[in-house]
């Protein structure tokens, strides 16, 4: 993976490209900041910098038998760490998972925690980086290395360590054998234990460029420019969540078509069309219901907040930002909660099996009676 192919973040990219050609390549750093910033791509662009043969002026070169490798991410001297689960028949580490791993980040290095962890079929296990990877870790550094100049680990996600894990690790971390370089990539620093912290190069990576994420979306999904920019405003730098919203796009056309159509049953007290419409809503599933839910939920609030003229503390694509514009002054500080619970407890009373029928009948009685407060 070049550097070419991570959005945006050239300061960063210029940056650890100088270390390396002013000898001041530091023997860990911890890459840390907005989920689906790119972090793990320039962690793994990095390496690949490192081992190029033909190093260029502001890239690896993708053609040498280094570069090669890196491209299917088999280089035997890059060393890959991420939290796994518990799985009859394998070992709870990385290697045991590795070739799941390659095939996710070749597909797509903007990944989250969440999506590796459906990929494996977590079925709500938890992902640890074991105290049995320490073990793995320190064996495969205490040899020399095979091809490059340089050994890389790269951990992804080292807030999901366990403690006696990064305990065995303080050593090699603060003393690693020569030319071994740990890369760790967090999504939430904070979470880092303080001693591995200390032992690390911080390197802040900040979201994506609003302009380069729009263009690019644009020509990968086919967007228009007024879909792109929506996307953007509520992805906050993260092209994880812009992926998200993109899939979730067809899905907020509907919730919001159904949100306005109960708000305007609702606030004109229409019993036989909110009845019709609850009717409807149990027809739809569990899962898009509790979609729906969640949605007018986040909707209210930010409705809200629109009241308050600061296009910089709400999130609205423009289709809600229309609806907004006569909606939001019908919500005040005296029944927004009031209304946004009753959707909180309809989504816990649809995630409990409660039967939808009477729920979505439910909520649109409790919000006639709050809205026009």
């Amino acid at each position: 993976m070049k550097f070419e192919e991570i959005l945006g973040q050239s300061e960063i990219k210029e940056k650890l490209i100088q270390s390396y050609v002013n000898n001041r390549v530091s023997h860990s750093y911890l890459f840390f900041g907005t989920a689906g910033s790119g972090k793990l791509g320039l962690a793994i662009a990095f390496a690949q910098y490192l081992s190029c043969t033909n190093k260029q002026e502001n890239d690896s070169c993708g053609q040498c038998p280094s570069c090669k490798k890196y491209e299917k991410l088999i280089h035997p001297d890059l060393h890959f760490v991420f939290p796994v689960i518990t799985e009859a028949g394998k070992k709870k580490i990385s290697d045991a998972f590795i070739s799941e791993w390659r095939e996710m980040i070749l597909s797509d290095v903007y990944v989250s925690y969440n999506e590796w962890m459906q990929n494996l079929g977590s079925q709500n296990k938890q992902g640890l980086i074991s105290v049995d990877e320490s073990a793995e870790i320190i064996r495969k550094l205490s040899l020399k290395s095979f091809e490059s100049e340089y050994k890389i680990m790269i951990i992804w996600l080292p807030e999901k360590m366990h403690v006696s894990c990064a305990n065995k690790l303080l050593k090699i971390l603060e003393e690693p054998p020569h030319n071994t370089i740990f890369i760790l990539v967090s999504d939430e620093r904070e979470s880092v234990l303080p001693t591995i912290l200390s032992r690390t190069q911080a390197v802040k990576i900040l979201g994506i460029d609003d302009d380069i994420m729009e263009k690019h979306i644009i020509d990968k999904y086919n967007l228009s420019a007024q879909e792109a920019k929506d996307i953007v405003r509520i992805s906050n730098g993260s092209y994880v969540e812009a992926k998200q919203q993109i899939l979730a796009n067809e899905e907020n056309k509907f919730n919001l078509k159904q949100f306005i159509h109960f708000m305007r049953l609702t606030y004109s007290r229409n019993i036989a069309e909110a009845l019709t419409w609850a009717e409807d809503m149990a027809k739809i599933g569990r899962e898009p219901q509790k979609s729906f839910l969640k949605y007018s939920s986040i909707l209210i609030r930010e409705n809200f907040v629109y009241n308050f003229n600061d296009n910089n503390i709400y999130y609205l694509t423009k289709e809600e930002e229309e609806f907004a514009r006569n909606f939001a002054r019908f919500l005040n500080s005296e029944n927004v909660n009031s209304i946004a619970k009753i959707f909180d407890d309809a989504h816990y009373g649809i995630e409990r099996n409660g039967a939808a029928k009477i729920i979505f009948t439910d909520i649109a009685f409790l919000v006639m009676r709050v809205i026009r407060k």
